[in-house]
């Protein structure tokens, strides 16, 4: 079994036909069910080829080929592959769209229906599971087991009957114990966008260094129309030496005016079959739409919880989710999913580590610029008070020179009475000048007072002053072992002496 969300293709008032069971999960709209991946969230079916990207499907984002397909059978917008490659004008873009809302109306709220293929394969795991009879003794309870394992691990096959082929056990089996659900960013971009991916399995350095050389490729399988111009989006490196890269189309008028191709017919044309060959010997390995859902979508979304999910479990996700506007959660089968958003936010990971270290060189060199700027700041101040001083000389001498020889008007002469004033306030004993010379003086002294005690202060520290002592212990030491040297040498050479003086004492008393 496979997410399956959408209903089997068919119109109101006509019973379903059975359909295979869908491998990913299926569209909202009225497609197709087909096999394919377990998670290709849409089944594409292409009704229509008129045109360069006529017969277009719309694809919501898709976590394999995106959310939801409806299918368009409008009259495209191009005049054909051999006839210019044109996208068409606006007004037929406006009618595709009237009639895919309304096929999308028609198929989205469908329930999906229980096939029969479906339901003899739930028959078949339920019995290789609890009640095999193959064997028809007690070892069918250790062949149970066996299949009970298998389906809790997501692989094998469980044989329970001779007549019956054995049920495939696949990591989508409702009993797969390695399941999880995690959370994706849902886009925000809109068809008009015209945003397309493309998974490349080259290195992002490769990617870049042939940039031109790849737009120009595209525009090849486009048809190479004057009118229309590939521009590349952004490009972002992905786990397992994989790139990414989101491209979209614009298309210029004859009367100058120019638009984006609309995401949907983008893609469109790069799932045509031998479009997509092109693609993949450029390297291409997947390619998606990038626009946001729809509320219905994302309302059918999250009411039917996909298959083999507990249902308990994804309401349970949809209560855990920390930002529904932004999130939505996302079954997450197997170690290899798993394996895969591990790698995938290890990448995100150094891809902030490094956005984070070019923010804090730019800080850093902006702080330095800061420095700069300042100490260029606080010269320019002093080269301003200068040059201001400098001109008010100069404006004094000119105005010296250009008043000499004339008498004081009157009000010069008030200007000078209240210098007069103001200098006589400042030079009176208990005004303004004798507070200065008080304060002056108290500045003095404690300037001297601070001298003086900072003479008499000393600090030592602890462990210098232990070394001083020391080594002031080790001096005494040796000096009073030379002393105690020294008076051994006295008391030798008095020793001596007394010893040459009874020598000469006998000696004389010989000769006498």
């Amino acid at each position: 079994m496979a997410f399956n969300f959408g209903a089997p293709s068919g119109t109101s008032g006509t019973s379903a036909a059975p359909a295979a069971p869908a491998g990913g999960f299926g569209g909202f709209g009225t497609a197709s069910t087909t096999a394919g991946s377990a998670f290709s969230f849409s089944a594409p079916a292409n009704t229509g080829t008129t045109g360069l990207f006529g017969g277009t499907q719309n694809k919501g984002f898709g976590f394999g080929t995106g959310f939801g397909t409806t299918t368009g059978t409008g009259t495209g917008l191009g005049t054909g592959l051999g006839t210019g490659l044109g996208f068409g004008g606006f007004s037929t873009q406006q009618q595709q769209q009237q009639q895919q809302q309304q096929t999308t109306l028609g198929g989205l709220f469908n329930q999906p229906t229980q096939a029969p293929t479906q339901s003899n394969q739930l028959i078949n795991t339920a019995s290789a599971l609890s009640a095999p009879t193959l064997l028809g003794d007690e070892r069918d309870a250790i062949l149970a087991k066996w299949n009970q394992l298998q389906a809790f691990w997501g692989t094998g096959k469980g044989y329970f009957n001779n007549n019956i082929p054995p049920v495939e056990f696949t990591q989508e089996n409702p009993f797969c114990r390695f399941k999880a659900v995690g959370y994706s960013c849902m886009p925000n971009n809109k068809d008009e966008d015209g945003l397309v991916v493309l998974v490349f399995n080259k290195k992002e350095t490769d990617i870049r260094s042939q940039q031109q050389q790849l737009v120009e490729s595209l525009h090849k399988i486009l048809g190479g129309n004057q009118t229309l111009s590939v521009n590349v989006e952004g490009i972002k490196t992905l786990p397992d030496d994989q790139t990414e890269v989101v491209i979209y189309v614009v298309e210029r008028s004859p009367n100058g005016t120019s638009r984006r191709v609309p995401t949907t017919t983008l893609y469109a044309h790069f799932e045509q079959a031998n479009i997509k060959t092109q693609l993949q010997q450029l390297g291409v390995t997947l390619s998606m739409t990038r626009t946001e859902l729809s509320p219905a979508q994302i309302k059918q979304l999250l009411q039917n919880p996909p298959a083999g999910v507990d249902p308990i479990i994804w309401e349970q996700a949809k209560v855990d989710n920390p930002d529904s506007e932004k999130l939505i959660p996302v079954p997450m089968v197997g170690f290899k999913e798993l394996l895969r958003r591990l790698k995938v936010q290890d990448q995100m990971t150094k891809q902030h580590q490094t956005r984070l270290d070019i923010i804090s060189e730019d800080i850093s060199e902006l702080q330095k610029n800061q420095t700069t700027a300042m100490a260029k700041i606080a010269q320019y101040k002093r080269k301003l008070m200068d040059l201001s001083h400098r001109t008010l000389q100069v404006l004094i001498k000119q105005e010296i020179q250009r008043k000499s020889g004339y008498a004081i008007q009157a009000d010069e002469e008030q200007l000078r009475v209240q210098l007069d004033t103001i200098q006589c306030e400042l030079n009176a004993p208990t005004q303004f000048k004798g507070r200065l010379n008080e304060l002056m003086s108290q500045i003095r002294m404690q300037n001297h007072f601070g001298a003086v005690k900072s003479e008499e202060r000393y600090y030592i520290d602890a462990d210098l002053l232990r070394e001083i002592k020391q080594h002031l212990k080790q001096q005494q030491e040796g000096l009073s072992h030379l002393i105690s040297i020294i008076k051994d040498d006295l008391e030798d050479i008095k020793l001596i002496e007394h010893g040459l003086n009874e020598s000469i004492h006998i000696r004389g008393g010989i000769f006498s």
